[in-house]
């Protein structure tokens, strides 16, 4: 059974930064997994925030965090992560982790596409 444990959420102020990862057990190895990260705010549909490809070769970013977030993703520890600079209040949500061995990169940003979840972690920014 696949298990991701996601942390690093918290309050924040706006301008400053924050680290969230998510940890994935349960396969020998996640080398070829699509890895992404989802965000969604109360009243919200879910949406995408940031996935890298299942080679690591490429990754993708919404319009609202490019340049901000960097995705990234450690294949001997089973973990990616999400460096998130220059908050806003917009960024405000639940953010999920996100596996999938069958996601191919045109679908990095379809929730639907991906088999594994976490539970969340809460990040709120404060203005």
């Amino acid at each position: 059974q696949v298990r991701l444990v996601e942390s690093g959420g918290g309050l924040v102020q706006a301008g400053t930064s924050l680290i969230l990862s998510c940890a994935a057990s349960g396969r020998t190895s996640f080398r070829n997994y699509a890895m992404a990260w989802f965000r969604q705010a109360p009243g919200t549909a879910r949406e995408y925030v940031a996935g890298t490809s299942r080679d690591g070769g490429h990754k993708y970013y919404a319009d609202s965090v490019r340049g901000r977030f960097t995705i990234s993703r450690d294949n001997a520890k089973a973990t990616i992560s999400l460096q998130m600079n220059s908050l806003q209040p917009e960024d405000t949500a639940v953010y999920y982790c996100a596996f999938g061995p069958g996601v191919i990169t045109s679908r990095l940003r379809v929730g639907a596409a991906y088999d594994y979840w976490g539970q969340g972690t809460q990040v709120t920014v404060s203005s």
